[in-house]
């Protein structure tokens, strides 16, 4: 698996985790679900830090997105994507 697909999947969860704590807060707030997705979007959102530096490649701002909560670890995996070479733009320019 490569590392920017490992870094969309962290991203994913990360923001999983978040829209499901907010939903909680805005609904039924239980404490119960609170406790249990509190640290697993901390450990998400770490992670996905941790990732977007690992990946980065020399480009900061690929971790500099991740620091984004919520959508940081997609934005960061979609900059960490390769350069495309031959785009048409490339070609007129």
């Amino acid at each position: 698996m490569s590392p920017r697909r490992i870094l969309e999947i962290i991203g994913a969860v990360e923001l999983t985790t978040l829209v499901l704590m907010l939903g909680n807060i805005v609904t039924v707030h239980q404490p119960q679900v609170s406790q249990v997705l509190g640290p697993v979007h901390g450990l998400a959102y770490t992670a996905t830090v941790i990732a977007a530096v690992l990946v980065m490649g020399g480009r900061h701002r690929t971790w500099l997105l991740a620091l984004i909560p919520g959508i940081g670890g997609l934005l960061a995996a979609r900059a960490a994507s390769p350069v495309r070479q031959g785009t048409e733009r490339d070609r007129w320019h």
